[in-house]
């Protein structure tokens, strides 16, 4: 294999796994304090990035980067207040049940997403031709550098390095983490703890919604996009350690390139690697890489 081979590799490794961090990141905030598996978080995923869709047309197609950005943010708030009225309708009600009748509810909400997407937007396919600016490459030696490539890449980095920021040094952050470790404990001080659980969801569907807008460039459009990236995203937590937003990124570096250099040496089996880094890892450390472990 020839350096540029390797750059390319890395550069499509590291790709993949900051586009599953994006999605992934909302996952994990909301189990890490609610304790919910929502599994219908991909389907909020793909309605952000239909939004975004819809939004750049409105506006004159994606050429722009004020009208990707832009996009993407008003996914992000859409989803969000989307968000709201799932936490009043659906995950209040699911605090205390078993995990498998989360699990139930969540994919059954996971399906009315995916109606609702073809209802909306239909069966046909959309993709959305990435700005002027994040167009083409940069090219280093015999190595093929993709502008959007490196901005996904950037966007991953920026949404982990401002999570962990805001839960470990702002107070706000610091109450949720709190909240997350020990409620009983938060309501005999006096903390509104219902309203932290909701601004908490509030935030991950709008990381889903976000992520939506900033990839939309990235795939094709299809009422099947939640189901392909919830299974990464899955992944991706799981390895990471459950509710772990350093585990979900770790892990979405680990799997991005185990993924990528697998592919490379396995073409014929594609996504095989993944499953198999898995399974090894969590035989090795059932809990995560950064997940405690249970005494």
């Amino acid at each position: 294999m020839q350096a540029a081979d390797i750059v390319t590799l890395l550069v499509n490794s590291l790709t993949w796994a900051m586009a599953t961090f994006l999605v992934a990141a909302g996952l994990t905030l909301v189990f890490g304090t609610l304790h919910i598996l929502n599994f219908s978080h991909g389907g909020f995923f793909m309605i952000g990035a239909y939004a975004a869709y819809s939004i750049a047309d409105a506006l004159g197609g994606s050429g722009s980067m004020a009208v990707y950005l832009f996009g993407s943010l008003a996914a992000g708030v859409l989803v969000a207040l989307l968000g709201l009225v799932v936490d009043r309708l659906v995950l209040r009600r699911l605090a205390g049940v078993e995990d498998a009748y989360v699990l139930i509810a969540t994919y059954a909400l996971l399906l009315v997403c995916e109606g609702s997407t073809k209802l909306l937007w239909g069966l046909n396919y959309h993709s959305v031709m990435p700005p002027a600016v994040l167009d083409g490459a940069w090219i280093a030696g015999n190595a093929v550098l993709p502008k959007l490539s490196l901005f996904i890449v950037a966007a991953g980095v920026v949404v982990f390095v401002g999570l962990e920021y805001f839960l470990n040094r702002t107070g706000p952050g610091r109450l949720v983490k709190a909240i997350a470790a020990d409620p009983w404990m938060a309501r005999l001080l006096g903390v509104n703890v219902r309203l932290v659980y909701t601004a908490t969801v509030a935030l991950g569907f709008a990381l889903a919604g976000l992520a939506g807008g900033l990839l939309v460039s990235n795939q094709t459009l299809s009422p099947t996009l939640a189901s392909a990236f919830v299974i990464q995203a899955f992944g991706v937590i799981i390895i990471g350690g459950m509710g772990s937003i350093s585990g979900a990124f770790l892990g979405a570096i680990l799997l991005g390139v185990i993924d990528a250099f697998g592919q490379w040496v396995l073409p014929g089996l594609p996504g095989l690697p993944f499953f198999v880094a898995m399974t090894l890892i969590l035989l090795l450390r059932p809990q995560g890489l950064m997940g405690k472990a249970k005494h």
